[in-house]
């Protein structure tokens, strides 16, 4: 497989840097939905173009049936909706009420997108000029010729959102997890079948990956069923298009809600739960939960969700069920707020599976040192936890942003199925297979660095008298030099009248 990382694009960039002259003074969040909507609306019109001719050329009358449509899971495109119309209209003062119009008309005609749609193009702030040829660049998107429309609006989409959080920093973090992170969590997690639960969705990354995962490996989307929530209305939106992009049918409640205080799902019982919440969230509401028949391990900190968003996990695991989630590295060891009691009681039950030490920067949202929790109702090996330090891995894309490799998410995947196996040896600086009980010698802390020590380092076979005596004499010859810019400084200082 080859290295991937988010240079590798095409017209996704194409798309980027034309919706890009589009901002103007638009807000961003504004902006995010013209960009995802547009992306959005191309693609439904594309599948419902699709089966229009199927149907025409069958002769039968059925083209403007509704129900040949729905019985596909397409969306039906009226009349003034289709692509053909709003292309006609791209070099017009109109073009933005063309799309309004068009966003409308297919909420009407499709419940599952009532009050989803963005529905902001005619605003004046919007260039009609400028928007009119991002238009052109979707009606040429057959020209294109690598992949099917709904391969490379599906990667747009997804790359855009990658731009919009590396532009928007830390507000980011309500609507995306980086791909590589993502990707990590579900390769070792492997989610061929079964109910697949996010409960901080954000735009549905953890879906998409999921369904991407079944794909590369011969299975059948259909044997996956998708439930999330998000509490942020936007971000919500984003998703349901997202995974309506990718041909995921989910299960996102009816509007988007706080997790805590209004789960969407309450008998829902996951066999994958994926999850990346708000980190170190403070201010969530426990005072009123304080009794929550979800806090089986501990009643979790006001100023700190983490041991929350786990616990609502736990609880929403099935009997054979298993959880990946992302949490700051503070809920490895931290004793405040009765933190510890509780991440001790569900080592004790022995649920925490496997614990991952991420590496730094790989968030556009947070320089916050994170790490990968994994736990189990049957773990396959009962009594053991692997701790692997990840610290080291990853390549810097950016000089602020870094990206584990495919070869890198590989490994820890593979090191995790010979865990799992039974055929893993331990690595010293890299991972290891540890007892319960030494894990309580080590007062239940999980970070991964006490249990799998430091790497040796190689003999490079320079004796330790030769090596002392270069190091010593490389030593006394930067201190003189340090001493030459000491005396330098003081000598120019003292020109203009100062001593040091």
């Amino acid at each position: 497989m080859a290295e991937r990382n988010t240079s590798d694009i095409g017209f996704e960039k194409q798309i980027w840097d034309a919706a890009c002259v589009l901002r103007g003074n638009i807000d961003a969040s504004e902006y995010k939905s013209v960009v995802l909507g547009l992306i959005f609306l191309k693609y439904i019109s594309d599948r419902f173009e699709a089966k229009y001719q199927e149907l025409v050329e069958e002769g039968d009358g059925f083209e403007e049936d509704i129900d040949e449509y729905l019985a596909e899971n397409i969306f039906f495109v009226p009349e003034n909706a289709r692509w053909r119309v709003i292309a006609a209209a791209a070099h017009t003062p109109e073009i933005g009420e063309v799309i309004d119009t068009a966003m409308r008309s297919i909420e009407q005609e499709n419940k599952r997108l009532k009050d989803i749609l963005p529905k902001n193009f005619a605003r004046p702030e919007l260039d009609k000029r400028r928007l009119g040829e991002v238009v052109d660049l979707f009606t040429n998107i057959q020209m294109i010729e690598h992949g099917n429309s709904k391969d490379i609006l599906g990667r747009t989409y997804e790359y855009c959102l990658s731009k919009f959080a590396e532009q928007e920093g830390k507000l980011a973090g309500e609507f995306y997890t980086p791909s590589c992170v993502v990707r990590t969590l579900v390769e070792i997690l492997q989610p061929y079948n079964g109910r697949v639960y996010d409960p901080a969705c954000g735009s549905g990354g953890m879906f998409v990956q999921s369904a991407k995962f079944i794909e590369n490996h011969g299975g059948n989307i259909n044997r996956i069923s998708v439930f999330g929530q998000d509490s942020n209305p936007t971000t919500w939106k984003m998703a349901q298009m997202n995974l309506a992009i990718r041909g995921i049918e989910a299960d996102l409640g009816k509007f988007s809600a706080d997790t805590f205080f209004n789960d969407c799902h309450p008998q829902l019982k996951a066999d994958f739960i994926m999850a990346n919440p708000p980190f170190n969230l403070s201010g969530w509401g426990a005072d009123k939960l304080k009794d929550d028949v979800r806090w089986k391990y501990g009643t979790p900190s006001a100023n700190n969700a983490n041991f929350a968003w786990l616990q609502h996990m736990i609880w929403h695991l099935a009997p054979h069920g298993r959880i990946g989630m992302v949490l700051a590295n503070g809920s490895l060891s931290s004793q405040t707020g009765g933190e510890g009691e509780i991440r001790k009681n569900i080592i004790n039950d022995d649920l925490v599976d496997c614990i991952i030490a991420m590496p730094p920067q790989l968030f556009y949202t947070t320089q916050i040192p994170v790490c990968l929790w994994f736990l189990a109702r049957d773990k396959k090996r009962p009594g053991k936890t692997l701790f692997i330090d990840a610290r080291k891995m990853g390549t810097m894309v950016t000089r602020k942003l870094r990206e584990l490799t495919d070869a890198d998410i590989g490994k820890l995947a593979d090191t995790y199925n010979a865990y799992t196996e039974g055929t893993l040896e331990d690595q010293k600086g890299f991972c290891a297979v540890v007892d319960r009980e030494k894990i309580e010698q080590q007062d239940y802390i999980l970070t991964p660095g006490r249990y799998v020590g430091i790497e040796e380092q190689e003999d490079d076979g320079e004796p330790f008298e030769e090596k002392m005596g270069r190091l010593t004499k490389e030593l006394s010859e930067l201190f003189a030099q340090s001493h030459k810019l000491e005396a330098e400084i003081r000598e120019r200082l003292g020109a203009i009248g100062y001593e040091v």
